[in-house]
Formats: C-alpha cells, structure tokens, sequence
C-alpha cells in the first residue's frame, strides 16, 4: 500500500542489468536498461483494491504490469519494456549478435 501511495501520480525508473560472457575467451559485455512507469493518480481504494486481486507483494514497486498492474499505469517509456517483467530480452537479442548469435 506504501509503495503505490507514494508512486501515485509520479514517474519512476526501474533499471535492470545484463552482462554477456564469451566463456571461451573472456570476453564480456554489460549494459542496463531502463523503463520510466508514470503512475496515475490512484486512491486508496483503488490500491487496495488491486492490491487484494493481483497480490504482487513479490514484485518491484509492489506492480505487476503484465497484469492488472497496468492499470495504475499511464504510460511506459523505454526502449525494453520487457525489461520491466525480467530479462530484457530486446537488449539481450541485441547483445547477442555482436557475440555472433543471431536469433532466431
């Protein structure tokens, strides 16, 4: 309840890390990804609410977007959103090509 009252209305960033290892020779690469969620103005019972039929009490920010979280969201910007959920895997296609791994 705590956290989505102070998120209410807000813009917050969420970054996720990613690093690449080439085993074989060491070489790596790393990169962070973030995703900016503008929260609507909630009210309490609003956040209750969701809080009593999504239960995400084991998520960032207390939100799970690919469920009813989205909708105390107004927008998402990033250029991976699915960074937001987990691994980021736009970033992580992206890094894997430059290890010579291009998908599918």
């Amino acid at each position: 309840m705590e956290q989505l009252t102070w998120a209410s209305g807000r813009a917050l960033q969420f970054h996720t890390g990613l690093c690449v290892l080439d085993a074989a020779n060491g070489h790596h690469e790393s990169l962070r990804v973030t995703v900016t969620v503008h929260y609507r103005t909630l009210t309490p019972t609003q956040i209750e609410r969701y809080l009593r039929k999504d239960q995400p009490y084991d998520c960032a920010g207390s939100g799970r977007i690919e469920t009813l979280g989205i909708t105390l969201v107004e927008k998402v910007i990033s250029e991976d959103p699915t960074a937001l959920i987990g691994l980021p895997l736009i970033a992580l296609t992206s890094l894997l090509a430059r290890f010579g791994i291009v998908l599918p």
